[in-house]
């Protein structure tokens, strides 16, 4: 029985490296995901790496065929813009909540993550950047106190992120979203509800159109 809790543990481990793989790149559309080699390359055992498979298979980053077994999934414009058509709503409720909301520490934390963020954009640091953007975003919607929009966001997060990756590519994208960040922590200083929301929304639906725009700009090249 003890040994239950580190073999899922050891699999959701798997499961994340994956996903930071699949999110950044690294394994694109189509690529196959070999037990064997990646068992060999992690140091762990087969049964994990099947549990971690299931986990990708379940948030719709891989496919699993008896031909061919773990395939990274297609990611198409269409889809990519439907799920920021639905993210832009739910996070921008979310800073519309913060911001109603919001104390010292909230938006002391939320400061200290934007600085961080400016330095790894000034250095050039993409991944750096997007791991902290990625940090910006989740906390806003954690500290909503939104059950229901939390619970919808996670279901939906994990596709919409590997579009987030690709938009940051997008040199012009990327100043404006700088941009949009500093706005955001304008109205979280102001205090205004309706420019958090109105600021967000607009944020994501700009993450959205880019990605979409770069997705058929690689399907057509």
């Amino acid at each position: 029985m003890t040994n239950i809790p580190a073999s899922k543990a050891v699999a959701e481990q798997v499961a994340a490296t994956l996903r930071d793989r699949i999110v950044k790149g690294e394994l694109a559309p189509f690529d196959r995901i070999v037990e064997r080699r990646l068992s060999a390359e992690l140091n762990v055992s087969r049964t994990p790496i099947r549990e971690a498979l299931k986990l990708l298979e379940a948030d719709g980053l891989i496919e699993i065929t008896l031909h061919r077994g773990a395939i990274v999934s297609e990611y198409r414009p269409e889809e990519a813009f439907l799920l920021f058509d639905v993210i832009a709503l739910l996070e921008s409720l979310a800073a519309r909540r913060v911001c109603e909301n919001i104390t010292a520490e909230t938006l002391q934390r939320l400061e200290d993550f934007h600085g961080e963020m400016l330095d790894h954009h000034r250095a050039g640091r993409t991944n750096d950047y997007f791991d902290i953007n990625t940090i910006i975003h989740d906390y806003i919607v954690e500290s909503s106190s939104h059950s229901v929009l939390i619970a919808t966001h996670e279901r939906l997060v994990i596709r919409a992120r590997r579009g987030r990756f690709l938009a940051i590519l997008n040199p012009d994208r990327l100043t404006q979203a700088v941009s949009e960040h500093e706005d955001l922590m304008q109205a979280f200083r102001d205090m205004d509800p309706d420019a958090a929301a109105r600021v967000w929304e607009t944020h994501l639906r700009h993450t959205g159109e880019t990605v979409a725009n770069v997705l058929s700009d690689q399907a057509d090249s």
